[in-house]
């Protein structure tokens, strides 16, 4: 797959894109990231890509001109037919918030045209007539895109074959199907006891029903008590084993 990101910093991807496990899918190719920015496609000496309000008010809003000579140009290089074209995607606080099934669907698809706004927001024309759909990461605003486009790219960078060392490890991730849509649960590692506080016993046990189940219990314990939406969204969905609503039964 190929991610094309339209940004006016595209330095800030340098060191992202070589570092940590994920960096093993953009080695591979296996995420295919170009980074393109839009004063190379801008007029004039120095390349303006920005330009004050109509109307007045504070900040710069970018030019609907060099974002869509640079977006002429990475479809030019895809050369992709116009019935299969990929999507160009706006990081915006009016976009659907990113969430697992999203990624799930991004990780699995030709990849997207990335656009990483700036300054006060993008010329409203260009949104209108060139972008396919908004992503947000939540009720707050960054200065610019590029965070929200390495999120974006780093959920599915390790969802490829072979990203993380144990093929199976994202499958046991908050959100996963595999767990039914719930939070994971706590994990411990060496030394059993540390400041005074010790493994839980079932951990210990070398029982894998009786660790499955304590797993379970976690799981079901810390999502009821902090997304409390994600347990009614796996009742409704015919998810939980009467097992399972024993133990919210006795949660309270």
């Amino acid at each position: 797959m190929r991610f094309d990101i339209i940004t006016l910093f595209p330095e800030l991807f340098g060191p992202f894109l070589a570092s940590g496990v994920t960096r093993r899918a953009y080695a591979s190719g296996q995420v295919a990231v170009h980074l393109w920015n839009p004063r190379n496609h801008a007029d004039g000496n120095y390349r303006r890509v920005d330009d004050r309000p109509f109307g007045g008010g504070p900040g710069m809003v970018m030019m609907a001109e060099p974002l869509a000579r640079c977006l002429a140009a990475i479809r030019a290089e895809r050369a992709e037919p116009a019935s299969a074209q990929v999507p160009l995607v706006l990081f915006s606080p009016i976009g659907e918030p990113l969430r697992h099934a999203a990624v799930q669907h991004w990780s699995a698809s030709a990849g997207a045209i990335l656009l990483c706004g700036r300054y006060e927001g993008i010329d409203q024309r260009f949104i209108d007539t060139h972008v396919d759909a908004q992503i947000s990461l939540g009720d707050f605003v960054l200065s610019g895109g590029e965070i929200a486009a390495m999120a974006l790219l780093d959920a599915v960078a390790r969802l490829q074959p072979g990203v993380l060392n144990d093929e199976g490890s994202h499958q046991l991730d908050s959100f996963n199907p595999a767990l039914d849509g719930l939070l994971d649960c706590p994990h411990y590692t060496r030394p059993e006891e540390w400041a005074g506080q010790a493994v839980p016993a079932a951990l210990l046990s070398g029982h894998h029903a009786q660790i499955e189940r304590w797993r379970r219990d976690q799981r079901l314990a810390l999502t009821a008590r902090h997304r409390p939406d994600l347990i009614a969204a796996a009742r409704q969905a015919g998810r939980l084993a009467p097992a399972d609503e024993a133990v919210l039964a006795k949660l309270g």
